[in-house]
């Protein structure tokens, strides 16, 4: 008879092991419940000899004996300087002793990738945390983020290149949405979605805070004018006041409505959360120059003043007029954009008269913004004042000399040269009449025997 089974008797421990047994001989109906115990599977078994040779863990198949994090955050030691952020960690930031700090976020984040910040000193309202986005979205906008509210908690997951980072837990967190530059100082207007800050006197600018989550021109960006005060006539006849100097500057990237002036530079002023003191400048009295016009470290120089009888027109932003010289030679105007500036803050002054018969006195116009004063007018008539520029910064207020069609406002226009004869006319911006005065916060240079206008200083930002 066939041997069909072995008794468990007839079989020594340990003599048949697993390459004894062919795949799949023995089944489960072949072991009667509890006849192989604890004591006999261990070690015995491989992983692979399994049905389920794996566990599911957040989406992932793992394999048995494998090892995977199941998304618990692992705190760090405490951070007093910049660093690189890692996913699946957490840090403790002090920025109590060091000042601001920086985290940069992984650069190839993987969806479900999670960092977590927080405020260990609470201190963040004073030097606050930076996130720096390193080439990813953060929140679906293309901008770092600042957490500057004290004992912030925040927490981050990665989940596409749209939204990039996205917030999931928050505690004692500003609004990450958009914000934009908030400013007080000078007369306040609106134009759109602009503030625009005047100042017709000294003051301050004060930038309370900067944008965040918005395009870095529009976060920290203004577009200015800066005209300093116009120069003043001399006594008897003599040449026409020279303008302020004249500095405006438009970013190109704020998608300001405005016009600007030709002579605007191409960019605006960058700012930071601080109070900046406004100097506006002083138009210049009879025989003195004006003053400086100051925002930052933007600086227009004051207009010359205009030439007396037998003397040059003094250099400045915009040059004075030549005065007359009724027995030799002409009187040179004074040199406009001293000291240079680019783009040119101002012209020269017009030549006062000379070289003709005896007698000849009339004065050269002052310069202005956008041209030169005329030389004066023989035999004895004075020299026009140069023209001025003309902006959009600020049309919602009725400083500046209004243009033609009333969109545009002109500035820094010279002084008339005064003579016997007919004086010349004033320049376009504020420039005074022959014996006339530049006009207030103008920066128009003064007629000859007149004042200078003082200067003006304009700011202005996206704010919504």
């Amino acid at each position: 008879m066939a041997l069909t089974k072995v008794q468990k008797t007839g079989i020594t421990d340990n003599a048949i092991d697993a390459d004894k047994i062919e795949d799949g001989t023995i089944v489960a109906a072949d072991i009667a419940p509890g006849t192989i115990t604890n004591a006999k599977l261990a070690g015995s078994i491989a992983n692979d000899k399994l049905a389920n040779s794996s566990i599911t863990v957040n989406g992932s198949s793992v394999s048995l004996g494998g090892s995977v994090s199941a998304g618990k955050i692992q705190w760090q030691a405490v951070k007093t300087a910049d660093f690189n952020a890692v996913a699946g960690e957490g840090y403790f930031v002090d920025t109590d002793s060091v000042g601001a700090v920086t985290a940069t976020l992984p650069g190839s984040p993987s969806a479900g990738d999670t960092i977590a910040f927080k405020d260990y000193a609470a201190n963040f309202g004073t030097n606050a945390l930076t996130i720096a986005r390193n080439g990813n979205n953060i929140q679906g906008v293309a901008n770092d983020s600042e957490i500057s509210t004290n004992r912030a908690s925040i927490v981050l997951v990665y989940i596409d290149a749209t939204k990039g980072w996205l917030y999931t837990n928050e505690s004692n967190v500003a609004n990450f949405g958009p914000t934009y530059i908030t400013a007080t100082g000078g007369t306040v207007t609106e134009s759109g979605d602009f503030k625009i800050h005047t100042f017709t006197g000294d003051g301050c600018f004060v930038v309370s805070s900067l944008g965040t989550n918005i395009p870095c021109a529009q976060a920290s960006t203004v577009d200015y004018l800066v005209v300093a005060g116009g120069g003043g006539g001399s006594p008897s006849i003599s040449g026409g006041g020279g303008a302020g100097g004249f500095r405006e500057g438009k970013d190109s990237t704020l998608s300001s409505p405005h016009t600007a002036s030709p002579l605007a530079a191409t960019s605006g002023l960058t700012i930071s959360a601080t109070t900046y003191p406004i100097v506006v400048g002083g138009g210049g009295a009879l025989g003195s120059s004006g003053s400086n016009s100051v925002f930052s470290t933007i600086t227009s120089t004051a207009g010359g003043k205009g030439g007396a009888p037998n003397a040059t027109g003094s250099p400045g932003g915009s040059g004075g007029g030549g005065g007359g010289n009724p027995s030799g030679d002409c009187r040179a105007g004074g040199s406009g954009n001293t000291p240079p500036t680019s783009p040119s803050q101002g012209q020269n002054g017009g030549v006062g008269a000379g070289n003709g018969p005896a007698g000849w006195v009339g004065g050269g116009g002052g310069g202005g913004a956008s041209n030169t004063g005329t030389p004066h007018n023989p035999p004895n008539g004075g020299g026009s004042g140069g023209p001025g520029a003309g902006t959009g910064i600020n049309t919602s207020c009725t400083v500046g000399t209004p243009g033609p069609n009333g969109a545009l406002r002109y500035f820094a226009g010279g002084g008339a040269g005064l003579g016997p004869g007919p004086n010349g006319s004033p320049g376009t911006g504020g420039g005074g009449s022959g014996g006339g005065n530049g006009t207030a916060n103008t920066g128009g240079g003064a007629g000859g025997q007149g004042a200078g206008g003082k200067g003006i200083v304009i700011i202005r930002y996206k704010f919504q």
